[in-house]
């Protein structure tokens, strides 16, 4: 069975920012839109920010994981090594404010993986992350 596209649709304050942020930073092409929303192609996938005026996104906390504080909840993409690299590269060269930066975890034991999160203009959590070998992603 092929791997079907997931949609997610998020919260944002400003539909200006998230285009700059997702469109352009990110590098993800916009689909339809209207005055509320904008629809992107998230590597296959489609999110959808939706502008929601004065509501903060949600932050449930976090938990430790191989020594950093990860946000909850979050989502993001697994990518092959050299577009997460390329995507580090381009985030770092952009600014990025990162609240843990790209460098990698688990190293040498099961489920080793590149990893980096940030936020959106919105506050929304997102994080990337790589394997050397995919088959890893769900090894115990």
């Amino acid at each position: 069975m092929s791997l079907r596209p997931f949609h997610l649709a998020f919260p944002v304050h400003d539909l200006d920012a998230a285009r700059a942020f997702w469109g352009g930073t990110i590098g993800c092409p916009e689909g339809r839109s209207s005055a509320e929303w904008i629809d992107f192609d998230f590597y296959g996938h489609q999110i959808v920010a939706h502008l929601v005026a004065g509501r903060a996104p949600a932050d449930a906390g976090g938990n430790a994981v191989d020594g950093h504080h990860v946000p909850v909840p979050h989502f993001g993409i697994v990518l092959e090594m050299d577009d997460w690299q390329a995507l580090a590269d381009r985030l770092t060269a952009a600014g990025t404010d990162f609240v843990i930066e790209p460098h990698v975890r688990f190293r040498g034991e099961v489920g080793e993986q590149a990893t980096m999160f940030f936020r959106d203009p919105s506050g929304n959590a997102i994080e990337m992350k790589a394997f050397d070998d995919l088959g890893q992603l769900f090894a115990r």
